[in-house]
């Protein structure tokens, strides 16, 4: 019989942009896990100028909906952590359920620049699903299969490259 994990090992991670999206996570972690809607108190999701992800910094009286995603790994935590890069730091923050109005401690990442001009307004979903998702997707799938690589580039990088390439095109 397989060992399994042991329950101190999971982690919880809220996730508010890209990664709500089954089609990214799956491509990510080969798995969707376990998730639920939550919310993210006194911070916002701001779009990023020049990017089609967002980004959350704390900011008082505002609150981000998102997704909780449950039984995360160390190993999935090490694939989520790569993924996003140095644009985010990964921190302890406290969310709230919506279907079960109770409170859990999840991992979320937060960006670095606190300062960066280039945050401005409300990064909206619904539009990245419609917009963004199938190259969003894409990339991620190359970004994976370049991470087995002795000489794989960051996500930045990678979305950089694919980004660019595809509006010169």
């Amino acid at each position: 019989m397989a060992a399994t994990a042991n329950a101190s090992s999971f982690h919880n991670v809220f996730v508010y942009g890209t990664l709500m999206a089954d089609e990214v996570v799956r491509t990510i972690l080969k798995r969707v896990p376990p998730a639920s809607p939550a919310v993210l108190n006194d911070y916002h999701r701001f779009s990023i100028k020049g990017r089609v992800y967002p980004a959350i910094l704390p900011v008082e009286s505002k609150k981000v909906t998102g997704r909780v995603l449950l039984e995360i790994t160390d190993q999935e935590l090490d694939k989520l952590d790569s993924f996003e890069d140095v644009e985010y730091e990964r921190r302890t923050v406290e969310i709230s359920l919506l279907d079960k109005s109770e409170k859990l401690v999840a991992n979320a990442y937060v960006w670095s620049d606190k300062s960066d001009p280039n945050l401005y307004g409300e990064w909206d979903f619904e539009e990245w699903k419609c917009l963004h998702k199938k190259d969003f997707v894409a990339m991620t799938l190359g970004f994976m299969d370049d991470m087995e690589q002795p000489d794989s580039k960051t996500r930045v990088a990678t979305y950089d490259s694919y980004f660019h390439q595809g509006q010169s095109a």
